[in-house]
C-alpha cells in the first residue's frame, strides 16, 4: 500500500452575494455584523458613477462617510489619509468599491486605525539572515467589505501591500483579521470599470493561480479550486466588452478562487517582478505578469515537473508544455509583451532585480533564487 495523504486545508469563512439584490444583502450583512457607522473607500471614476447612487440608496444612513483617495499601488499617504477619516467618522466598518488597490487601502488604512503606529513599524521585514519576520498585529480591525469592479484575488487576502512614494518601498501589512467579511457582485458595479482595467486584473489572477499550482505545496482542494480559476479565465479573458456581464462574472469567480485557493501556496517570481515593476512602469501588475510568466515558468522548470501538467490541463493542452501553452494563449492579446514596450531601458533591469529580492514571495519560488544575477537572467529574457 502507498502512503497516504498528509496535508492541511484551512479556510477562512467568507460570504459572497451576487446578483441585482447584492446591495440589499450588504447592508443585512452590515447588520448582521453590528455596524451601523461605514465609510466607503473608492476612487473618483467609481464615487460618480451611477451604481454608486444605487449603493448610496440601498445603505441609507448606514454610510456616515466616503473617501474618493484610492490610487493604483495603495500610496502609503493615501492609507494614512483614509486612517484618519475612519477615526474622525468614529467608522465601525470599512466597505471598498472598486478593484484591488480598494480592497488593500481599506485594509491597511484599517490597520494602522487599530494599532496607531507607523506603516514601518508594522511591515514585514526582511531579517540579515534572508528569512522574513511579519510582526504580529493584536488590535481589533474593523470589519471589511467588499464591492467590486473588477477581478483581483486581493478582497480575499489578509496582506495589505502598501507604497511609500517618497522612498519608492513597498511595505506588506499582515493581518488575517482584516479578511473581508463579505464580497457584493453588482451586476452596475461589474460593468463600470474600463476593459482594460478588468483584463489587466484577470491576467494577474492567471498568473497568481499558475504560480501557486507549479507550488509543490498545493493541496488538493486548493488545486481544485485553482484548476477551475484557470478554465474560468482562459475560457473568459478575451470577452471584455463592458455589456458582457456574465465574462466579467466569471472573471470575479475566478478571481475568489484563485485568491482562496493561493492561502496555502501562492505567489512567486512573477509576483515578485510585478511587485517591482508594476509602479515603476506605471501599468497594472497583470500586464507584467503576461509578460514575465512564461520566463519564470521555465525558470522553474527543474523544480516544477511534477506540478505543471495540472496547468497545461487546466488550460486545455495536456500534453503541451505548460509555459508553451500559456504563451499562445497570451499572445493573441492586444496588450505589451516584452517588458521593453513598457518603456524600461535595459539600465533599469539591475535596480528592479535588486528590489525583488527583497519581495517576501520570492522565498516561495518553486526553483531557489540564488541571488540578483538569477532575477537579472529572467529580466533579460522578458525585456
Amino acid at each position: 500500500m502507498g502512503a497516504g495523504l498528509s496535508f492541511q486545508h484551512l479556510a477562512a469563512e467568507f460570504r459572497l452575494h451576487c446578483g441585482e439584490d447584492s446591495l440589499t444583502a450588504l447592508a443585512k450583512e452590515l447588520k448582521r455584523s453590528g455596524c451601523g457607522r461605514a465609510v466607503v473607500v473608492s476612487g473618483r471614476s467609481v464615487s460618480a458613477s451611477p451604481a454608486m447612487d444605487q449603493l448610496r440608496s440601498a445603505l441609507g444612513p448606514l454610510v456616515v462617510g466616503e473617501s474618493t483617495s484610492v490610487r493604483p499601488n495603495s500610496p502609503l499617504q493615501t492609507v494614512e489619509e483614509i486612517a484618519r477619516l475612519l477615526r474622525e467618522q468614529e467608522a465601525d466598518a470599512v466597505i471598498a468599491v472598486g478593484g484591488g488597490s480598494a480592497a488593500v487601502t481599506g485594509r491597511a488604512a484599517a490597520v494602522l486605525l487599530a494599532e496607531q503606529r507607523p506603516a514601518r513599524e508594522l511591515c514585514t521585514r526582511r531579517l540579515p539572515n534572508g528569512q522574513f519576520d511579519s510582526p504580529r498585529l493584536d488590535a481589533p480591525k474593523l470589519p471589511q467589505f467588499v464591492v467590486p469592479t473588477t477581478p483581483s484575488t486581493a478582497f480575499v487576502k489578509a496582506g495589505s501591500a502598501v507604497h511609500d512614494e517618497d522612498t519608492g518601498e513597498r511595505l506588506a501589512l499582515f493581518d488575517p483579521k482584516t479578511r473581508a467579511r463579505a464580497l457584493f457582485l453588482h451586476p452596475e458595479f461589474l460593468c463600470s470599470s474600463p476593459a482594460n482595467l478588468v483584463q489587466g486584473a484577470a491576467l494577474n489572477t492567471l498568473s497568481t493561480a499558475v504560480e501557486a499550482l507549479e507550488s509543490p505545496k498545493c493541496d488538493p482542494i486548493s488545486e481544485a479550486m485553482l484548476m477551475h480559476a484557470l478554465r474560468l479565465v482562459a475560457r473568459h479573458i478575451g470577452r471584455m466588452e463592458p455589456d458582457d456581464l456574465a465574462a466579467r462574472e466569471y472573471l470575479v469567480i475566478a478571481a475568489v478562487l484563485c485568491g482562496r485557493g493561493t492561502e496555502q501556496a501562492g505567489g512567486g517570481l512573477a509576483s515578485v517582478l510585478a511587485h517591482a515593476i508594476g509602479h515603476r512602469a506605471h501599468v497594472s501588475n497583470g500586464i507584467v505578469n503576461a509578460i514575465v510568466l512564461p520566463h519564470t515558468m521555465r525558470f522553474n522548470t527543474s523544480a516544477t515537473g511534477a506540478t505543471t501538467t495540472r496547468i497545461a490541463e487546466s488550460l486545455g493542452h495536456a500534453q503541451t508544455a505548460a509555459a508553451d501553452v500559456l504563451e499562445a494563449l497570451l499572445t493573441p492579446l492586444p496588450i505589451p509583451h516584452r517588458l521593453r514596450e513598457l518603456g524600461l531601458a535595459q539600465v533599469d533591469l539591475d535596480a528592479i532585480a535588486t528590489a525583488a529580492m527583497s519581495d517576501f514571495f520570492i522565498s516561495r519560488s518553486p526553483r531557489r533564487v540564488q541571488g540578483v544575477a538569477d532575477v537579472r537572467g529572467i529580466l533579460d529574457a522578458a525585456w
